[in-house]
């Protein structure tokens, strides 16, 4: 039986994970892969701390060149994060003829191209199941699955905190802080949440997704990023009064004017599918020309889930080696699409403000909408206090700009005392 020697760079929650699914799969690795994987060596900052993680010891060490110069070691996974010393270990591995697997979605969703044209250079496997959605296979769907498609739409909930989070919010009308107390409490959350809750990491995976889906590159700098934390268990409230539920969506669209890459808050009507995943769940939805309509939804992110799409990737390497195929799919991004600005991007929206409850206020604000473009769907009056009143309008689909042209020219009227909340539509 051939013996397929490894290395992992990291053994944080994400690889001790690997090592569990990977000695819990030895007794099948011969029917399943034709081959056993056999980690070498796994690369540490402390072997003191690490020691009690593995059966053996003298697999751990604290020197890169154990690694990249062993040249029994063919495949490296990188479960570190982060982008450096990652990206250059990434790097050296495949120019050094060893094939990769990493979970790393910053370093893919920056550098993407430069690692799978070293990849591509070298003949070599460079797989990232893992760096998007967890343990959901949405990748490989897209790269091989669903090639026969001209996909037109990828979009879903991608991060499983901020998910928690409105989860909590809806079902026990939470607010936000309190939401995020909860999760960071229950260890959905970070200490520093930056990242989930402002959307970066959501973007990210939209990135990624995109580049994949429409075959254009997408990089987390073309991407909007807008987060949850000015959602309030108000708008929640009058979201499901309406007929909807909030989410943090990544939405993902290739039009005649480019490609749409975004992430933000999206008010979604409650019969969708997507307004069905709750708690730290994640769900993918897919729409191609061939397929229709497609949605892939399981555990977003945490130890097993994601050592599941990395082994997952380590056997499909070790299938490639001992066919002697490596590389056979690298980079699909063989257009060069235009990315669209988000000014010019459409939407229906969502907006409650605080007005002065007098003759001719409404009349002022539609006013305002209608001159920069604006055309109103639907204004309802929810509230009255004092001498103020809360009311909510929606709009219909309209491009950003004169949305928020017209915004500029409220924010500056004394009759709007407080424009409270800013929501997308989901729709056209």
């Amino acid at each position: 039986m051939e013996n397929i020697k490894i290395a992992l760079l990291g053994l944080g929650t994400v690889g001790t994970g690997v090592y569990k699914v990977l000695k819990a799969q030895k007794a099948e690795m011969p029917d399943k892969i034709g081959a056993e994987i056999v980690i070498k060596k796994i690369l540490v900052r402390n072997k003191e701390k690490a020691v009690a993680k593995v059966d053996d010891p003298s697999v751990l060490t604290t020197d890169w060149q154990e690694i990249i110069q062993d040249p029994e070691i063919q495949i490296v996974v990188e479960v570190m994060g982060g982008m450096e010393p990652a990206r250059t270990y990434i790097l050296e591995a495949l120019e050094a003829g060893k094939n990769v697997a990493t979970a790393n979605k910053d370093l893919i969703a920056a550098d993407g191209r430069e690692l799978l044209d070293a990849a591509h250079a070298h003949q070599k496997d460079l797989l990232f199941e893992a760096a998007v959605a967890g343990g959901i296979p949405i990748i490989r769907p897209l790269k091989q699955c669903l090639a026969g498609n001209h996909l037109s739409e990828v979009i879903g909930i991608v991060n499983g905190t901020t998910n928690f989070i409105l989860s909590k919010m809806t079902s026990e009308g939470m607010e936000f802080a309190e939401a995020l107390a909860m999760a960071t409490e229950l260890g959905y959350a970070e200490a520093d949440p930056t990242a989930d809750i402002e959307g970066y990491d959501a973007g990210r995976k939209v990135a990624i997704m995109a580049s994949i889906a429409f075959n254009s590159r997408v990089t987390f700098e073309d991407v909007y990023t807008e987060g949850i934390t000015k959602i309030s268990a108000k708008d929640i409230r009058y979201a499901k009064e309406m007929g909807y539920d909030i989410k943090l969506l990544g939405v993902a669209k290739n039009t005649p004017e480019g490609i749409e890459a975004r992430v933000h808050p999206m008010m979604i009507p409650s019969t969708h599918a997507l307004a069905s995943v709750n708690d730290s769940f994640n769900a993918v939805f897919v729409h191609g020309d061939a397929v229709d309509d497609a949605m892939f939804y399981g555990r977003g992110a945490g130890e097993l889930p994601t050592a599941s799409a990395i082994v997952g990737d380590v056997f499909d390497i070790a299938r490639n080696i001992r066919m002697n195929c490596c590389g056979r799919i690298g980079c699909t991004c063989y257009k060069d699409l235009p990315i669209k600005k988000m000014e010019d991007i459409k939407s229906r929206y969502f907006l409650r403000m605080q007005v002065e409850d007098r003759y001719g206020v409404l009349a002022s604000i539609t006013s305002v909408l209608g001159n920069n473009c604006v055309s109103i769907a639907q204004i309802i009056q929810k509230a009255k206090k004092q001498d103020l009143a809360e009311i909510v309008v929606i709009t219909d689909s309209v491009r950003e700009r004169h949305f928020r042209d017209s915004l500029k020219v409220m924010e500056g009227m004394s009759i709007i005392k407080k424009i409270s909340s800013v929501i997308r539509v989901y729709g056209d």
